[in-house]
Formats: C-alpha cells, structure tokens, sequence
C-alpha cells in the first residue's frame, strides 16, 4: 500500500483552482463580484486576447490594508464571514477566501490597492509565491491584473475553445452582472475596444438598451410583486418579442445571477400559451432573507438552495401575467395585430372588397343580335335570304335546317362569354403557358430525346428506378382537412399537404443557396438590427457566410447591423423573418457552412409555408408530380412525417380480416 502524505499547499491551491477557475471568465466574474462587496460604484474590466494574456480589473472600492495583502492571496482567508452563523445570512457576492488564492495558483497577478486615496501597495504573486510588496501611489481602490493564466497547468490550457468563444463567455458574464447592478457604472473593453458601458444610475431599463438593444429596451414590461418573504422586480419582453434560447433570462437573487430551472419555468408559466415554443427576454431581481438561501452549495455559487421554492415560483408566475395583462389593456385594439404600412393595408382592403372585380353578367342581361359584331354584306345577304324562303314558301324540314345554321352562325360570330373569377377553373388553360416553348426545348435537349444512342441513359432495374424516384407515381382520389388520398398499387397513401409543401420549399430554397442564386429584393429604407454585445460579436465574425445565406447585411457599429436588401425567398414580414433567421443562427451549435444553409433553409420553408389551403383537383396532382423527386418526400425538413403508407396487408390488419 502506498504511503499516505499530505499535500503540499501549492498543490491544493492548484487543485482548488481546478474547481473555481474554469476559463478567463471565471476570473472577470470573482475580481469583479470582489469589487461589488468592496462596496464599489465604479469598475472597469479589460482583457486582452479574450483573457488569455491578460486580465485587469480596476474599481474604487474600499481597497485593502497594506498588512493585509498577504492574507487576501491565502485559502479561506476572508472578511466576510466571522463564524458558523454567518454561513446562514450571507449578504455577500463572495465569502470563501478561495479567488484570490486560487487565481494567484495558476496565473502571475499584480495588485495595486489603497484604502486613503494617498498611499498604496503594490504587490505580485505567482504560482501561489509572493514575489515582492513596495509602496506605490494609486487612487482609492483596487486594480488587480492577471497575466499568463495555466501558464504552470498547461493540461488547462487544452480543454479552453477558441479565443472568441473565451471572450463571449466574459462578455455573458459581465453583462449579467451589470443587470444585477444596475446601480454600479461597469464597463468593458478587450483589446483596447469598449464592449459596454453601463452608466451606473440605477435605470435597469436604460442598462437593457446598453446590453440588448434600444429596441428591445422600449418594449420592455415593469414586473413588480412581494410577499413577507421575497421581493421581485424586473423587466419581462412582451409576447411578440421573443428569442429562440433561454440564454435571454437572467434571474438575479440578491445581485447574485444564479441558474434555477424552476424559476425559469416559473417565469414563462406567465405567459401562458403566447409565446409559441420560444422564450422571452427578461431580466428579474429578486430580493430575499438570507435565511432562506443556501448558496454554499457550489464552488462557482451559481446554484443555489431555496428554502420557499414553490413560494417564489408563484410570485413569479402571477407578477409576468399581471404585467402582460396590464400591457393587453392599455393598448388601443389596433395594436392587438402585426403592424402593417398603409400599402399592405390599402392591400388588404382592395382584396376584401368582394365586388372588386366581379365581371359576371347580370341575371336578366340578354345579348341582342344587333350586338353580335358581324359584317354588313352577311347581314343584308341572311336578310335577303330569309325574304326569299318566305316567297318561296319552302317545306318545314327546308326552314329547320335553316334555322340550325342561323343558330350555329350567331354562335360563332357572338362576342365571347364573360368570365367568373369566383370559379376556379380546371381546363388546359393552367397547363400552358408563356415559358411552355422554353421548357419543352429545354427538356428534348436531354436524353434520350438528344444525342442519339451515345446520350440514351442506362438501363436500370426497376428497384433502381424506385430508389430514384422515392415515391411511386400516384394516383389522386380526394382530399380532405388538409389531407391527400392517393392510391399506387393498390395501396392507400395519406399525404399532409402542408408537410409535403414544406418539403418542396425546402428543396428549392436549399438548391438556391447552394447554387448561390440569392436573387436580391432592394429596400426603400435599410432594416436596422440591434443586437447585445454578445450577439453582435457572434455574428460580426460570421457576415461572409451570412452573404453565402443570402443575407446582405454589413457592419454599423454600436452593436448594429444594417441590411439594405434581402434575397426573394424570404416571404411574409422581412424583419421578423431576418430576426427569427438570426436567432436561428446564434442558438444553433452548427459552424460548418452546409450545416447552417440546411439549418436557413427549414427555418424558411417553415415560415413560407405556415398554413393548410385548399387545393384544387390540379394543384393537388401537381403536388404529387413534383413531391417523387423531392429530396425525402416522406417527412419535412423539421422530421415530421408528410407521407403514410398502407398496404392491402394493413388494411387488412386495420379491419381483422384474413388473408
């Protein structure tokens, strides 16, 4: 058996580490939460290469006592808590000693502090050694910078991501912490660039515009509510703002952000049934007795235990739905439908008009044979005939064929009927049109039509030719709800058209995007998109394969995007269709491009197809026709199934008949 021998204290600082210091952001969040608890109104983060060079947070906290500079680097050395007690009413961000101590294992850090404004330290520390202490001049507070982080745990350094994922991590971290503060200006910059600035005013509203957007900020819902033992406040989206993740929620207990399914869940209970599978953006701070919360339940104290879970959860659930209901009322009823500009609703009223273009006859128009368009020299010459036959008294059976042809002669010669647009026609008439010629000289210049022998295609069996064309040739027998019936073989096939539809959309807007054939629609007025620092860094990187997308969108500045055309596939409100694309984008965990174009594609079919039609008996077997060469006619790009099978076998099955 192995001698058993206590561990050095560098080695245990460095095993501690492991548990508090995951990553770069790890270190913004503990110097900045030290900060906050040194009573600070004003901090300052800058980091250069995403964290991994170096690290500098700056405030003007209270500062820490020359004597007690050593302390603040050892384990479990702190000012925060004095005995057992304490641990059950923590009032603070931090409380275990453990950040200094285990940043300072694993990095070199300097420090510069003073508690008078007048006299300061300066002091450096490096795997856990101090190296030397001098008295310097500083401002009150405290400026820490970190250097060289697992410069001496390199199996670290391998498992970080990519420099801007370390650096969209701090950007995550200290937005949530600037909501939780409200009250404190925070500001950010790496590689010399603000990221954001936070005026420290105490307007959480004003710090959602910083962080998310003017724009979103304006459609921001006040949510307030309390009970004996919690009191909320926030800033909820209303419903028809709405993003595709949950990575929009912060929930903030006492200025701490912590990580609660439930209160999450809690929160969209609010809204009920409106926000269709997406999740809100909000922002909820909720004040607490320290009693009822057990935050020393994790190393990184992003979970928490509470003591009045269920409690809480309803306070949340009734203060969202109270202030959506507010905002349901307060609002004229124009405003309860998708904004539209007088075009579209000059549109809308032209097409509602039912008469508007009704070219039907009236029920007792009669067309009078002086109306007929006919020549002169025919008329006098039928006229004169019809004098003659009188003279001449011609038999009975004479004048009935006269008079047939006389009928058939008005017929030809009458104007042409009036058509009813209220009638949906079914004749060759929607089979032939102006590109005919060109297509039908587009397809006999294929095999087997050109070429001769040499272009003729190969033989292939018949399961080859089922594999090509997936689906069998069917034939149409009704449709009902929104559901085709259709019979090969003697099997019956079920098809959902609006599956089927989404599939075919799907396969055109993908051929296109792969082709690179974003044909361009140009806008009156560019679109402006806001976005948070996050968002904005996410996409600024990826505007090349947004261009691929087909989404020509370019670089304003201060967290904006500005798009001055969009590619026609796009159907429906160009904004909310971008948006909801973007949103698509940034929670999508694919990088490659073919992913992403496939990703594009169903989010567009989706919503250019978004509803059942009746179809026509033609429209009905042009779907057919076409859904045998779609890429899977069996389901849509989401998965859900377009097309059922039954055999004669599970008919009979169906039924409890024998065989």
């Amino acid at each position: 058996m192995a001698k058993i021998h206590e561990l050095s204290e560098n080695l245990t600082n460095q095993i501690a580490a492991g548990e508090v210091i995951e990553r770069p952001a790890s270190v913004v969040k503990e110097l900045v939460e030290n900060a906050i608890d040194a009573q600070a109104s004003r901090i300052r983060v800058e980091v250069q290469h995403s964290g991994l060079k170096q690290i500098s947070v700056q405030d003007n906290g209270s500062g820490i006592a020359p004597d007690q500079v050593d302390l603040a680097f050892m384990r479990h050395a702190t000012s925060k808590i004095q005995d057992e007690h304490d641990l059950f009413n923590i009032a603070t961000l931090g409380f275990r000693g453990e950040a200094l101590a285990s940043i300072a294992a694993v990095a070199h850090v300097e420090i510069l502090t003073s508690t008078d404004g007048q006299t300061a330290t300066r002091a450096a520390f490096a795997g856990g050694v101090k190296k030397f202490q001098e008295d310097a001049g500083s401002a009150k507070g405290t400026k820490i910078t970190v250097g060289d982080i697992f410069y001496n745990t390199p199996a670290r350094l391998k498992y970080l991501k990519s420099p801007k994922t370390e650096l969209l991590k701090i950007v995550d971290i200290v937005n949530r912490i600037a909501l939780g503060h409200p009250e404190i200006s925070l500001t950010l910059a790496s590689d010399g660039k603000v990221l954001l600035r936070t005026p420290g005013n105490g307007n959480l509203k004003q710090d959602v515009a910083n962080i998310y957007g003017r724009k979103v900020a304006e459609k921001m819902l006040t949510v307030e509510n309390e009970d004996p033992d919690f009191t909320l406040y926030g800033l909820v989206s209303e419903a028809n703002l709405t993003r595709s993740s949950r990575n929009f929620i912060s929930i903030l207990l006492n200025g701490r952000y912590i990580k609660n399914y439930q209160l999450s869940s809690a929160l969209l209970d609010g809204y009920g049934n409106k926000l269709g599978g997406k999740y809100p953006i909000a922002v909820l701070a909720i004040e607490a007795d320290p009693l009822l919360v057990d935050v020393n339940v994790h190393p990184t104290k992003e979970e928490v235990r509470l003591s009045k879970e269920k409690e809480l959860s309803r306070l949340i659930t009734s203060a969202v739905t109270e202030a959506l209901m507010d905002e349901d009322e307060a609002s004229p009823l124009f405003q309860l439908t998708p904004f539209k500009d007088k075009t579209q609703l000059d549109q809308l009223e032209f097409n509602l008009k039912p008469n508007v273009v009704d070219t039907r006859r009236p029920d007792d128009f009669q067309l009078e044979v002086s109306q007929v368009a006919e020549p002169e020299g025919k008329t006098d010459i039928t006229n004169k005939k019809e004098t003659e036959s009188k003279e001449t008294k011609e038999t009975k059976e004479t004048a009935e064929k006269k008079e047939n042809k006389q009928e058939e002669k008005e017929e030809k010669t009458s104007a042409p009927e009036y058509v009813d647009l209220n009638q949906v026609r079914e004749d060759d008439q929607y089979v032939l049109t102006k590109s005919w010629d060109q297509h039908v000289k587009e397809q006999t210049a294929l095999p087997p039509f050109a070429g001769g022998e040499e272009a003729a295609s190969p033989v292939t069996s018949k399961a080859d030719q089922l594999l090509r064309q997936h689906l069998p040739a069917l034939r149409l027998l009704g449709q009902m709800g929104g559901y085709l019936l259709a019979e090969h073989g003697g099997d019956l096939y079920l098809l959902d058209q609006l599956a089927a539809r989404r599939r075919l959309e799907y396969d055109q807007i993908l051929a296109s995007l792969e082709k690179d054939e974003n044909y361009q629609q140009g806008l009156l007025e560019p679109l402006v998109f806001d976005f948070s620092v996050y968002d904005y860094q996410k996409l600024k990187d990826q505007l090349p394969l947004l261009r691929q997308l087909g989404l020509e969108m370019e670089d304003f500045g201060q967290n904006t995007l500005l798009m001055r055309s969009y590619p026609t596939w796009l159907k429906g409100e160009v904004t909310v269709q971008v948006r909801e694309l973007l949103d698509q984008l940034l929670s999508s965990r694919e990088n490659d491009g073919k992913s992403l174009l496939k990703l594009v594609a169903a989010k567009a079919a989706e919503s250019n197809v978004s509803r059942r039609v009746n179809l026509t008996g033609a429209e009905a077997a042009d779907l057919l026709l076409r859904l045998q060469t779609a890429s899977d006619p069996y389901r849509d790009a989401s998965g859900q199934v377009a097309v059922v099978r039954l055999s004669q076998n599970d008919l009979s099955k169906l039924f409890k008949k024998e065989k």
